[in-house]
């Protein structure tokens, strides 16, 4: 059986690392880079970095501080933000990164997915969905959150899959940074739509979270969390330890 991936957030902000709840509200918590080298050597096995307002901003991702974090690390690096072309892939790869996110950018122009599934390979390619609900059903939203497109979530990550993204990151707005678990629910619509691994983000607030995640629903590849690694409510290595103990394959 594979096994469960558990993989840290940076969400960047002007070169330091933010949190916040539901999207809003971000404080600032520590350097991306120093965060980065204690995931790397503390058991996390891979890590997002997402420059969350690149795309909001409409400006290109930051380079400087994203390859100074490549350096860092030693475990697959996912990049995301402000990824509008083929241009900004091929950037953010020269930079360190091993996979692209893509999200807003997908939506603006949905041939993008397909055209860096072509070029990078489906391995390469990210598509990272921000759900929330709205009138009873799942919706996708653009710019970091801010923006409703109207589209319907589960429709929108099966088409993205067909056009050959790789892998799917389902970021919960409803449970994001509330720390109450994960948006069991959204992710079982998910996992049921689509064949590529699917990244469960949003909601975890301690060890039970992710075990109640892979428990339900075996078809998650891996659990994402930001603040509770931040700030060491939960550790990496306990965690996966616990995971083991439950019978949940992780690599120790």
């Amino acid at each position: 059986m594979i096994t469960k991936r558990i993989i840290p957030c940076l969400d960047v902000r002007d070169g330091r690392v933010v949190k916040g709840v539901n999207f809003s509200g971000l404080s600032d918590v520590a350097s991306p880079v120093e965060l980065a080298k204690r995931y790397s050597a503390g058991g996390a096995d891979e890590l997002v970095f997402y420059d969350i307002t690149a795309s909001a901003e409409g400006r290109s991702l930051f380079t400087d501080i994203l390859t100074e974090t490549a350096k860092s690390v030693f475990i697959p690096l996912t990049v995301g933000g402000g990824i509008n072309s083929l241009a900004d892939f091929d950037r953010v790869l020269k930079c360190g990164a091993d996979k692209v996110s893509v999200n807003s950018g997908a939506i603006r122009d949905p041939s993008l997915v397909g055209k860096a599934a072509k070029v990078y390979g489906s391995q390469c390619v990210v598509i990272s969905a921000d759900v929330k609900r709205v009138g009873g059903e799942f919706r996708i939203f653009a710019k970091g959150g801010r923006v409703d497109t109207g589209m319907e979530a589960i429709e929108w990550i099966g088409r993205c899959v067909d056009s050959g993204a790789g892998e799917v990151v389902v970021n919960s707005m409803d449970t994001d940074g509330v720390k109450n678990g994960f948006d069991l629910e959204l992710l079982m619509r998910v996992c049921g739509a689509v064949t590529v691994p699917v990244i469960a983000s949003g909601g975890a607030g301690r060890i039970e979270d992710f075990l109640e995640l892979f428990r339900r629903i075996p078809e998650v590849d891996a659990g994402l969390a930001a603040s509770i690694f931040h700030y060491g409510e939960v550790e990496i290595r306990e965690l996966k330890r616990r995971m083991a103990e439950d019978g949940i394959p992780v690599r120790l």
